[in-house]
C-alpha cells in the first residue's frame, strides 16, 4: 500500500451488483479536477465545498455514459482531508466500470483496500483505533454490534488512553531529567504520585481488558450451543427459533453428523445458535466424529441450551448432568423438549423432579411449537441485561486487548519494581514499555507492517 502516497484514487464506495444507484470516490489533489474533465453540468473547479451538482458523464469522445450527481468536497473538511468527489450514477456494473475507466485515463489511480481511510489516519483526521472503528461499523452485524463501533469511532476509547498515555509521558519525561541529573542524586518525579498514578492506570485499563469477551461477542455474534443426546429434537429446536428448514429433521437417532448454524437477532444482540450431533456412546466413526464437534462447540460456547426427552427416566437426565461440566463463565438453561406429548400434570410432575437435580433453571417446551420457546428467549434476554454496560467502553478488538495486557503487565512491573527500590533507569524502561503498547493502540507507535494489515482488511472503496 502507498503509505505515504500523494496521487489521486478512485474505487466504487458501494458494493458490486446491481442497483438502484451506485457511488464512485476519488480523493486526491486532483481529484476535482479529473472528475471536471468527465462532468458536463456546472464547473467544478468553481463551486464550493460540500455541494451537490446535477450533470453527465461523458467519455473521452465527448459521449455521454450516464446521468449523474456529483458531491464536492474540499479539502480540508473531507474523509481523508485532501480534495474529494463522488459521483452517485445508476447500479450497473458496466456503467460503473466505464466511469472508472475515464477516470483512470485522465490520472486517476484504482484505490487499494482500506486507502481512503489510510489517509484519513495518514493526515490525523483518525488516529488507528478509529480507523480500525470505520471498518467494524461496515461490517456490524447487529445494532448493538454498530453501537460499540460508533462509539469507538467517535473517539471515546482513544480519548481516554491518550489521557492515560499523556499523564505517564510528563512522568517520564521528569524521570528523564532526573537520569540527566544524576550525579546530583535530586528526584524530580514523585514516587507516591507515581505509584498513584500506576493504580489508577491499572484501574482503567483492567475493566477495558474484561470487556473483551462480552465485546467480541457481540461483534461476532454471542454462541449458543444446542447440545443433548440423540432424537432430543435439537434440529427441530433450532429450525423453530430460525422460523425456517435449516436443519434436517429425523426419527432416527444420530441423524445430524455435524455442527448447522445460523443467527438470530434479540433486542440489537446477534446470537449464533448451533445445531450439534447428539451424545452418546457410538461405533459410527461418522457419528462419533461428529460428536467430538458437539463437545468442542460446547466447550466454545458463551451459552449451552441443553435439551431433554421430557419422556425420558429421571435417572438418565441426572446420569447425563453428572457428566455436563461447564465453566464458571458459560451459562445454561435445561429444556424438556416433547411436552405436547404428555399430560399437564405429567409435566409439572418432570420439572419440579428435574429442577431437584440440577443446577440450571428447567423449562418444558415443545421444540415444534415457536409460541412455547418464550422461557428460552426471556433467558437471553437476561443474559443481555446481565452483561450489557450503558455508555460504557466495549473492547471488541483482539489487537487492542493484547495491547492493554501488555500494558497492564508492564504497568504491574513497575508498580513491584518501585517497591524494590530499583534504580530511575530502570523504571524509566518501565515506563516506556507501557507507552509503546498503549501508544500501539491508537498509533502513536506503529509500523508500515502493521498498517498495511490493518487496512489491507478493509473494503476497496472505504
Amino acid at each position: 500500500m502507498h503509505l505515504l502516497s500523494t496521487d489521486t484514487i478512485i474505487a466504487p464506495a458501494t458494493p458490486q451488483g446491481y442497483s438502484a444507484i451506485a457511488v464512485i470516490r476519488l480523493s486526491g489533489p486532483d481529484s476535482i479536477k479529473i472528475t471536471n474533465e468527465i462532468f458536463k453540468g456546472a464547473d467544478l473547479s468553481k463551486v464550493p465545498s460540500h455541494t451537490v451538482h446535477y450533470g453527465w458523464i461523458t467519455d473521452r469522445h465527448g459521449e455521454e455514459i450516464d446521468e449523474v450527481m456529483v458531491t464536492v468536497f474540499r479539502a480540508p473538511r473531507s474523509f481523508t482531508t485532501e480534495d474529494s468527489t463522488e459521483i452517485s450514477c445508476h447500479g450497473s456494473p458496466a456503467l460503473v466500470q466505464s466511469i472508472l475507466n475515464e477516470a483512470v485515463h485522465r490520472g486517476a489511480r484504482v484505490a487499494q483496500p482500506g486507502e481512503f481511510t489510510m489517509r484519513a489516519f495518514m493526515h490525523g483526521r483518525l488516529d488507528l483505533s478509529q480507523a480500525e472503528a470505520v471498518a467494524d461499523l461496515i461490517q456490524a452485524s447487529s445494532g448493538e454490534s454498530a453501537k460499540i463501533a460508533l462509539h469507538q469511532l467517535k473517539g471515546h476509547f482513544s480519548g481516554m488512553l491518550k489521557n492515560l498515555r499523556q499523564q505517564l509521558i510528563d512522568f517520564a519525561a521528569l524521570m528523564e531529567l532526573e537520569l540527566d541529573f544524576s550525579e546530583e542524586d535530586v528526584e524530580f518525579a514523585n514516587r507516591q504520585q507515581l505509584k498513584q498514578l500506576t493504580h489508577t492506570l491499572r484501574d482503567t485499563i483492567r475493566p477495558l481488558a474484561e470487556s473483551f469477551h462480552w465485546g467480541n461477542s457481540i461483534r461476532s455474534g454471542i454462541p449458543v450451543t444446542i447440545a443433548g443426546p440423540p432424537n432430543a429434537g435439537k434440529s427441530t429446536l433450532l429450525n423453530t427459533i430460525l422460523r425456517e428448514e435449516k436443519a434436517l429433521v429425523s426419527d432416527i437417532a444420530g441423524t445430524t453428523r455435524d455442527f448447522i448454524e445460523d443467527s438470530l437477532t434479540i433486542e440489537g444482540i446477534q446470537f449464533r445458535f448451533i445445531d450439534t450431533a447428539g451424545i452418546r456412546q457410538t461405533e459410527d466413526l461418522l457419528e462419533g466424529l461428529g460428536i467430538e464437534r458437539s463437545l468442542q462447540k460446547m466447550a466454545e460456547a458463551d451459552i449451552i441450551i441443553l435439551l431433554m426427552d421430557i419422556q425420558s427416566e429421571v435417572q438418565d437426565t441426572e446420569v447425563w448432568l453428572h457428566h455436563f461440566n461447564l465453566s464458571k463463565t458459560q451459562k445454561c438453561i435445561l429444556l424438556l423438549n416433547k411436552s405436547d406429548a404428555v399430560s399437564r400434570e405429567q409435566e409439572k410432575q418432570t420439572v419440579e423432579a428435574i429442577s431437584k437435580i440440577s443446577q440450571y433453571p428447567v423449562f418444558a417446551i415443545s421444540a415444534k411449537d415457536y409460541s412455547s420457546l418464550n422461557p428460552l428467549f426471556d433467558f437471553l434476554k437476561r443474559y443481555i441485561q446481565e452483561n450489557h454496560k450503558e455508555e460504557s467502553t466495549i473492547i471488541t478488538n483482539v489487537r487492542h486487548y493484547e495491547a492493554l495486557r501488555e500494558t497492564d503487565k508492564a504497568l504491574r512491573k513497575l508498580e513491584e519494581n518501585m517497591k524494590t527500590g530499583i534504580p530511575t533507569d530502570l523504571l524509566a524502561m518501565d515506563i516506556r514499555e507501557a507507552l509503546h503498547h498503549l501508544g500501539s493502540i491508537t498509533g502513536e507507535i506503529v509500523t508500515d507492517d502493521l498498517l498495511e494489515s490493518i487496512f489491507s482488511r478493509f473494503c476497496i472503496g472505504k
